[in-house]
């Protein structure tokens, strides 16, 4: 085992991948259980997407761990899931089957970049200032989902944009602006506590703390009555789900699937746009994380990216872990779920020490263990995986100390590329933000003389293409 996964080179052991595999299951578990909630609202049915999700993620992560020998798990992605589900089938009237042939397409389109090298020229194309505030801001947005999991925000009406009649009636504009939350409910009060003993713990430098943190949560949330065991019980129907199953695979394929997306030539257009916009949110998605994680914890290595620079083939750990993404959403659209990708909550796990490949397979055993034990999975509740996310984030905001934030031509793009990902609640939007204003403010100096150097043409085009998905998403 040492052997296969090179523990010793990577500085680690085998109970700290263990502990590092249980840290990023439990922290990424949720969508075992949210995916189906959010597809089946297309007509899919509940426990074949609930199956779907599950194999879609033991596939990918095995592959990640075994192929790519990184520590990153990967499963069907949030945000992909609701553009399926809202814009794809509610708003554009695309059926469940339809829209899973589009996202087959788009993995298919991922592994053409990935084994031409496009991936990795985009890459090689982003400037290190903007690495650095992708890092950091993963950090800020690992946290933000943390704090909010822990239900420690509430969302109220904007005061500054009220409207005050001259009756003095207040009406509001439903603008709403997050605030900390006050009804201290349970399970708000075990999260609060969750934080305060992995921060101790951590302090104390106590081996496997974010693990330990978790289970010791989830067992206080008992008493609390935040978690409860008898619910928990209550499974799903396995036999009726692998039944189900045969409704989803393969679906994309078939005469309301693949055999009618492009039969309606109007359509065609649409059905080009909306493949790209799944395309460009998946890609940037994974490099963002594998830049803001993988740099930090050293599992890409410099050497590594020398070696992916100079090599053919998949010589590097970050080529093999690009094509082990790619071919995930392809395989997750064949089973029947929306785009499978590279989870920002495998940080939990490098954050616990993960640093090989075998991290992922911990992972990906416990995924294919919850198919007949999801009443244990589904008893640790957010609020033990919240406070580990929270300080996961706080672990990454190092990166933000490698920008020289006194000169504004590279501190303007790395806050945008940093900030908006928590705002706009996700990873490509910010990269998108950083591209748009590092290409406007390099494009200025050009202007005026003071270029020094010329911006990559990977970027200039990726920027156009963030710029033509924004333009999208707007007519969508």
């Amino acid at each position: 085992m040492d052997k296969f996964f090179k523990l010793k080179e990577n500085g680690t052991t085998v109970s700290t991948e263990i502990a590092a595999g249980f840290t990023t299951f439990f922290a990424m578990s949720y969508i075992i259980f949210v995916n189906p909630d959010m597809l089946s609202q297309t007509g899919m049915p509940w426990n074949a997407v609930f199956l779907a999700t599950i194999l879609a993620s033991v596939v990918g992560t095995l592959v990640m761990g075994l192929f790519a020998n990184v520590p990153y798990a990967q499963a069907p992605g949030m945000g992909l899931n609701a553009f399926f589900t809202y814009t794809v089938c509610f708003g554009l009237g695309f059926s469940w089957q339809q829209a899973l042939a589009m996202v087959f397409i788009c993995g298919v389109i991922n592994i053409i970049i990935t084994v031409t090298k496009i991936r990795k020229s985009i890459i090689k194309s982003i400037p290190l200032s903007l690495q650095h505030a992708i890092g950091g801001g993963i950090g800020i947005f690992i946290s933000y989902i943390g704090i909010k999991n822990a239900g420690l925000l509430q969302f109220t009406s904007d005061p500054g944009k009220n409207v005050v009649l001259d009756s003095g009636t207040v009406i509001s504009d439903a603008s709403a602006v997050p605030a900390l939350v006050t009804n201290y409910t349970p399970a708000v009060l075990l999260a609060l506590i969750g934080l305060v003993l992995v921060v101790i713990l951590l302090v104390l430098k106590v081996k496997g703390a974010i693990l330990i943190s978790i289970i010791a949560t989830t067992i206080i949330g008992i008493p609390m009555g935040v978690v409860d065991p008898a619910s928990a019980m209550t499974t799903t129907n396995i036999g009726s789900a692998f039944a189900d199953l045969g409704t989803t695979i393969g679906a994309a394929f078939g005469p309301q699937g693949m055999l009618s997306l492009f039969s309606d030539p109007a359509k065609i257009p649409q059905v080009l746009m909306t493949i790209f916009a799944f395309s460009l949110s998946d890609t940037f998605d994974t490099i963002g994380t594998f830049i803001g994680t993988g740099r930090k914890s050293g599992i890409f290595s410099a050497e590594d990216e020398r070696t992916m620079e100079t090599s053919s083939g998949f010589k590097s750990k970050m080529d093999k872990a690009l094509f082990s993404d790619s071919i995930a959403t392809s395989i997750g659209a064949f089973l029947g779920t929306s785009n499978t990708t590279t989870y920002v909550e495998s940080a939990a796990g490098i954050g616990a020490g993960g640093r090989t490949g075998l991290t992922s397979v911990v992972t990906a055993i416990l995924f294919l263990a919850s198919i007949l034990l999801a009443p244990v999975a589904g008893m640790v509740p957010s609020a033990a995986t919240a406070p580990v996310l929270i300080i996961v984030g706080v672990m990454m905001l190092s990166s933000f100390t490698e920008i020289k934030w006194s000169e504004l031509e590279e501190a303007i793009p790395a806050f945008f590329a940093g900030i908006f990902m928590s705002f706009c609640y996700s990873i490509s939007y910010g990269i998108a933000a950083g591209f748009i204003f590092y290409c406007l403010i390099g494009l200025l100096k050009k202007i005026f003389g003071k270029q020094t150097e010329k911006l990559h043409p990977i970027l200039i085009v990726s920027t156009i293409l963030f710029i033509l998905n924004f333009i999208i998403v707007g007519r969508l």
